[in-house]
């Protein structure tokens, strides 16, 4: 099944966790820890239903406050892409929003992949196609569209059994980033 076709089946609790985990792996770009996004991880972990309830607003917006950066002027697009993520999650852990965020946080994940990749052209003439497979893509950017896959299979799947494997999908895909960004660093500096 597609990427597009894994986000369109998915419940609440499978978005939820889709677009928080684009976001885990983003953040070494918004100078985050790696546990920066683990009050809201147990927040899904915790959730009854579909849902993770009000607990889900309260964390977001620690979080929000914790990888708060500077205004977007001058920083590099994938940043300011990460940025837009964080910003663009709903207070609720439910509805339209929710899935019109993680279907964002797809796009805005791939294209950071991109633009970090070494192998890749920066400047595509076309988002990364998400409904096929990884196949003629760059190397950075093939591993993000199957982790993306492999989250939203975790969580249709398994449930709530599925987050903790999904979190481990997401913290390897955050060690590379967080490689790639280092390594882009030292060759600027």
């Amino acid at each position: 099944m597609s990427l597009v076709e894994l986000i369109a089946r998915a419940d609440a609790r499978g978005l939820a966790a889709s677009g928080l985990a684009c976001l885990d792996r983003c953040v070494p770009l918004l100078d985050g820890d790696d546990e920066a996004l683990r009050p809201l991880w147990a927040t899904l972990a915790d959730g009854t239903g579909d849902a993770a309830g009000r607990d889900w607003a309260q964390e977001l917006t620690q979080v929000r406050d914790k990888l708060a950066g500077p205004d977007a002027t001058g920083e590099d697009e994938a940043v300011v892409l990460a940025r837009r993520m964080l910003t663009a999650a709903p207070a609720e852990c439910a509805g339209p929003a929710l899935r019109t965020w993680a279907d964002a946080c797809s796009v805005a994940s791939l294209r950071i992949h991109r633009l970090l990749d070494p192998a890749a052209d920066p400047a595509p003439a076309a988002d990364v196609p998400r409904d096929a497979g990884a196949e003629g893509l760059p190397p950075l950017v093939a591993a993000e569209l199957r982790r993306q896959i492999g989250v939203l299979e975790l969580l249709a799947g398994h449930g709530a059994a599925g987050l903790r494997p999904a979190l481990e999908v997401s913290t390897e895909g955050r060690r590379v980033l967080r490689a790639v960004v280092s390594r882009r660093a030292r060759g600027r500096g």
